[in-house]
């Protein structure tokens, strides 16, 4: 009967110490994952502002291209008048 009640002891010693070590290495992985989900979040606001300045340099080229197609075809129909 002792030697039982010693087995069930150490049994149950043993389960809870193999459960720390589960928690603990379930931990980890969420600091892990925690890290990484902060990480990508960094990267996605710097590429947010990498194309917001994208989009607002390619509206300038717009402006200035349709301007400068203005101005060619305000030549083009002088050009044509002199004719």
């Amino acid at each position: 009967m002792v030697f039982g009640y010693i087995a069930f002891v150490r049994n149950r010693d043993k389960d809870k110490e193999s459960n720390v070590k589960h928690d603990a290495t379930v931990l980890t992985e969420i600091g892990y994952i925690k890290a990484n989900t902060d990480e990508i979040k960094a990267e996605q606001k710097e590429q947010r502002k990498t194309n917001t300045e994208f989009v607002t340099r390619l509206t300038d080229v717009e402006a200035s291209a349709k301007q400068a197609h203005k101005r060619l075809d305000h030549i083009e129909k002088r050009m044509d008048q002199a004719e």
